[in-house]
């Protein structure tokens, strides 16, 4: 008997889906681009030129991150068109603590195998996510890995690169004892302690993707699934008109890790815990698993998606301008002296 000829779709590899996926994904990319672009969706290497008369002394300013493990509640909710936009805020909301405008996105698409449909939806959610970053998504790859993941899982990382001048870089040296410390909303959870939030509610309270959540009036998917909050306007408008000394993206490790990394070693921040609204999930996600406040504040941004480091004067116009923005805003703490034995961070 002739054994049949092997082929990459035998393999597990369908080109032809590549290429379908390829031109339905065209238009959502075109959406993204900035006059700087220079080349079409397809080729090896994605052009960009850095308008050189808009900067005197441009330094770029790049970030890389992923969605982790939200991307279990993408698959177990069959949705798929939101965790793009999560992918984008966690690079762009890097970059632009430091000042930075993002100028252009790059994402990586790992699967089993490339249903075109469910890639064209992911790819949805980035190119939204960038037209809310004001970036372009210039490049990517998509690849298709027969067994290395499980059917209908995938992965994805993202990266992007931004500008901002050299004397205009926050790095939080300007942080100063007195500084007024502003916390900007966030939208849940974002994209970070998803692994906690997880063992809580699937495993401890026993609720399935599509169960409502007690108290919420939302299902577990709905909460759960809302994207990360993109602060990338919001900051670059704050920026044309007040100086900003230093801001922190309140990620995995909470305010209480993140908030150290642009403290100056002599200063600590000091937050009181009543002066913002907590979102209604944290204190769910607190309760039902029997979960230490300080642990809540070490996983979970809880209510806060950015700190601004800022002057006191400043502090009522900052708020108002945020508001105009639509964004919620508040006064939630300050910086203080710091002694040798204290931690970096209190929690009042």
């Amino acid at each position: 008997m002739t054994e049949s000829r092997a082929t990459y779709k035998e393999a597990g590899v369908d080109i032809e889906a590549g290429n379908q996926f390829v031109q339905k994904i065209k238009p959502l990319v075109k959406a993204t681009f900035r006059p700087e672009v220079m080349t079409e969706i397809g080729g090896f290497g994605g052009l960009f030129s850095l308008n050189t008369a808009k900067y005197k002394n441009p330094v770029l300013v790049s970030g890389t991150d992923g969605v982790g493990t939200k991307l279990k509640l993408a698959f177990l909710a069959d949705k798929h068109d939101t965790v793009g936009i999560d992918l984008v805020a966690m690079c762009v909301n890097d970059i632009i603590v430091q000042g930075a405008e993002p100028l252009f996105f790059l994402d990586y698409l790992a699967t089993g195998h490339l249903d075109p449909d469910k890639a064209a939806q992911i790819v949805a959610g980035i190119a939204e996510g960038c037209k809310q970053a004001g970036c372009a998504l210039i490049g990517g790859e998509t690849a298709e890995m027969p067994g290395f993941y499980s059917d209908g899982e995938y992965d994805m990382a993202g990266f992007t690169v931004g500008v901002v001048e050299k004397d205009q870089i926050i790095d939080g040296s300007s942080i100063t004892v007195g500084n007024k410390l502003i916390g900007i909303a966030s939208s849940g959870l974002h994209s970070n302690g998803y692994s906690l939030a997880r063992r809580i509610i699937f495993d401890r309270m026993g609720l399935g993707i599509h169960d409502q959540l007690p108290g919420l009036g939302a299902t577990v998917a709905e909460t759960l699934l809302t994207p990360t909050k993109i602060y990338v306007r919001a900051v670059l408008n704050l920026l044309k008109d007040f100086r900003i000394n230093g801001i922190a993206h309140i990620t995995g490790g909470g305010l209480t890790d993140n908030v150290p990394r642009i403290l100056p070693k002599l200063c600590k921040a000091s937050f009181k815990l009543d002066s913002w609204q907590r979102p209604p999930v944290f204190s769910l996600l607190e309760e039902a698993g029997k979960v230490d406040q300080f642990e809540m504040y070490r996983t979970f941004n809880m209510g806060i998606g950015m700190v601004l480091s800022v002057a006191e004067q400043d502090v009522d116009d900052i708020l108002a301008r945020l508001q105009g923005l639509g964004e919620t805003a508040w006064l939630v703490g300050e910086v203080q002296t710091r002694r040798q034995d204290e931690e970096q961070v209190e929690l009042l």
